[in-house]
């Protein structure tokens, strides 16, 4: 099979069957090409559409990402997870306006030099942008490519990574990049997928070795699965006066900078922690029902206390503030805190 003939197969496949009414895809804007690309990573189309949309009018240019204060971005973000994207998105904002003049740049090569953009997601805007030829190597396109060409292994082990860059960079065809790469990314999404592929459906099925072999269902290789790590926390839903404490998070970790409620050790008496931790002086209402929430990395229990504090003109702690109940749907708060806070306050209110 050529080069030629594959590549055209896929070209000619995206522009009858592909997607084409994806936000992002009626712009050659590189920045808002960018966000959409750094949002899709490791998040599936339906579920970043609204995200983007939002985000695209709050901050329309990178200079009004590039002014905006951290908790806005991240309240744009919040729901949509990994939030390392979020903040890589607002440095890469900065330095563009900082010091590139604010036009965002549109060679995959100025891109990669940007916080949080990879080798794949710079030829990608790249290519969407300004038709640049260059190779992407996504989840999708190393699925479509392992099964084409019967490559066994780990994708994301080093050896098996370097076959697969190698084959997408003599795939890439000489014209027509941007529906090629489309192609390669929908075909992956749409037919092509991980658990029920539609092989009747795919235009390189013919020759695919997978599908000869019978072994679609097999590639790619993955990883030894290890049982996840399981994780409890107590948090403390403080109230006073109709406001709700919160404390930011660490920058490392999960939910990076994001608020959420105040952590004390699994089984220990709440008051006491929250006066040993905060110097806040308040009483238990009532524990809440477990939440129980899963990372790729990890399962987190969590186990709310609620609890009021006296009315009192003193500062919050550090890294906390005090935010009234109408606000909390504004802020920088990861999903399921969100979503444990809406509950409780809807509760309250009847």
């Amino acid at each position: 099979m050529s080069t030629r003939s594959f590549s055209a197969r896929i070209t000619a496949w995206q522009r009858a069957h592909g997607r084409h009414d994806l936000p992002w895809q009626r712009t050659r804007d590189p920045y808002r090409i960018w966000v959409a690309e750094i949002m899709l990573q490791r998040t599936q189309v339906a579920t970043v559409i609204p995200y983007y949309e939002r985000f695209v009018a709050a901050f329309p240019d990178v200079r009004a990402l590039a002014r905006a204060d951290e908790d806005a971005v991240l309240a744009q973000w919040s729901g949509l997870g990994y939030y390392r994207r979020a903040r890589h998105l607002h440095a890469a904002a900065r330095e563009v306006a900082d010091h590139r003049g604010g036009a965002f740049p549109r060679e995959a090569a100025m891109l990669a030099t940007l916080p949080g953009i990879g080798r794949s997601t710079a030829a990608a805007i790249a290519a969407f942008a300004s038709g640049e030829r260059g190779a992407i190597l996504d989840g999708n396109v190393r699925r479509v490519l392992a099964r084409h060409r019967g490559i066994d292994g780990d994708p994301t082990s080093r050896v098996v990574e370097g076959r697969l860059w190698a084959l997408a960079q003599r795939l890439v065809p000489r014209d027509g990049v941007e529906a090629y790469t489309q192609g390669m990314m929908d075909l992956g999404a749409t037919v092509c997928t991980r658990a029920t592929p539609r092989c009747d459906a795919c235009p390189v099925a013919g020759d695919c070795v997978a599908r000869r072999d019978g072994r679609v269902a097999d590639l790619p290789g993955r990883r030894a699965r290890r049982a996840l790590p399981h994780r409890e926390v107590q948090l403390a839903w403080v109230e006073r006066a109709g406001e709700v404490l919160l404390e930011r998070r660490p920058a490392s970790g999960v939910w990076g900078r994001l608020w959420s409620l105040p952590e004390l050790e699994v089984g220990a008496d709440p008051v006491a922690s929250l006066r040993a931790r905060f110097d806040i002086a308040a009483r238990l209402v009532g524990r809440l029902a477990p939440v129980e929430h899963a990372f790729t990395h990890y399962a987190l229990t969590l186990h709310p206390s609620r609890l009021t504090a006296r009315a009192s003109r003193r500062p919050p702690p550090a890294e906390c503030m005090w935010v009234a109940r109408a606000d909390l749907a504004a802020a920088a708060l990861p999903a399921p805190i969100r979503k444990l806070l809406r509950a409780g306050v809807r509760d309250a209110d009847r």
